[in-house]
């Protein structure tokens, strides 16, 4: 079925239906760039602010539904909000439109972070709280759930897939590849992840962390996902505060190749960009991912083959706005303690009982923020 695209006012006569009693006064469309969902603010007649999101096909209809049994469950244990639903209604393509109270908040930049501030710890503190999250609960929403090497063959399997596109430079595939068949690197402790992290999905708000959106692509597998688009864009001392934070605020010490395995999912989230836009036969999403690949492809082969610095050059994306090509850190996360300042939190050796060897595919490349809206 050919996607389905709704106006603001569309929107708001959903909302009416989905929350009994809400009459909205003044509509305006969300800050959207993606090509999964529709989006609107309003505003109702007592003056709260509600979003209300609609899929656009009924193939990611699943993720509204996703995110409606997992959210309830999950905010009682983060520190930040999310979108919990308030009210939905069915759809007559199929799927069902959302209705959650609005989130304040503009999109977090990781490359105004800073190092030492409050905001740069806190986005360390709200992925830990995430990643100690019980992996029971994410399995009682029924989100997928991977080990280790099930979901390093699963990442493999996304090169592959992007290889046949025919638009992924043969360096970069082959770059993937080595990373990706050093299993020694791929021994990571399964968390609940979001799975989607970038700069859109995660709010800020008057100097702190104000929210998380858009859950649909949440599991439990590796915990170096969430971490991506800070290790592709703060800058390095700032990442050395959100690693510090993430680190203190972990039941257990992070693994060895954990900044490893996330700076190359920042660069997989180009692949995963271009299958998306495969999928939805945008022609225009599958040109700039091509075009943003290519420019990654020429730093790497230019000589800077660093994960720390091959995005800053290669990718213009909103997500991952480039690493700093003269970062020459030490990538190894849990080695900086002590020198570093990263503490052993687990002195005695102690490790997580749970099954060490442990996406639903592609990434959620929708852009449906709820903000700025003008009443009227």
């Amino acid at each position: 079925m050919a996607r389905v695209t709704r106006s603001t006012l569309a929107l708001a006569a959903l909302a009416s239906v989905a929350v009994p009693g809400l009459d909205p006064v003044a509509v305006g469309p969300a800050d959207v760039h993606g090509l999964d969902f529709d989006v609107a603010v309003l505003q109702d007649a007592e003056g709260r602010r509600w979003t209300v999101r609609a899929p656009r096909r009924p193939a990611v209809a699943a993720v509204v539904d996703a995110e409606a049994r997992l959210l309830p469950l999950l905010q009682p244990l983060l520190p930040v909000p999310v979108p919990v639903p308030a009210g939905h209604c069915r759809l007559p393509e199929g799927g069902r439109c959302v209705v959650s109270a609005y989130l304040p908040g503009s999109p977090l930049d990781a490359a105004s972070l800073r190092a030492g501030s409050p905001l740069a710890a806190e986005v360390g503190q709200v992925l830990a709280a995430l990643h100690e999250v019980d992996p029971d609960v994410f399995e009682e929403a029924g989100v997928p759930v991977y080990g280790a090497d099930e979901y390093r063959l699963r990442r493999l399997a996304d090169v592959d897939r992007a290889a046949a596109t025919g638009q992924v430079p043969s360096s970069l595939l082959g770059r993937w590849e080595r990373a990706l068949e050093q299993v020694a690197h791929w021994r990571f402790v399964p968390t609940p992840i979001h799975g989607d992290l970038a700069g859109e999905h995660v709010l800020e708000h008057q100097g702190r962390v104000s929210g998380l959106l858009d859950w649909g692509e949440a599991r439990v597998a590796d915990p170096a996902d969430d971490l991506a688009w800070v290790a592709a864009s703060a800058p390095p001392d700032a990442l050395d505060t959100v690693l510090e934070a993430y680190s203190m605020a972990r039941g257990n010490r992070p693994d060895p190749h954990l900044l490893d395995r996330a700076r190359l999912a920042a660069e997989l989230a180009l692949a995963r960009w271009l299958l998306g836009g495969v999928a939805a036969d945008d022609a225009q999403v599958v040109d700039e991912a091509a075009r943003a690949l290519a420019r990654l492809a020429d730093v790497v082969q230019a000589g800077n083959d660093s994960q720390r610095g091959a995005l800053r050059a290669g990718v213009e994306r909103d997500e991952f706005p480039g690493l700093d090509p003269d970062d020459t850190r030490d990538t190894d996360v849990a080695d900086r303690s002590p020198d570093r300042g990263l503490p052993d939190r687990n002195p005695d050796g102690d490790r997580d009982d749970r099954n060490p060897d442990g996406d639903r595919g592609l990434g959620d490349t929708d852009r449906d923020r709820a903000n700025d809206v003008t009443p009227g």
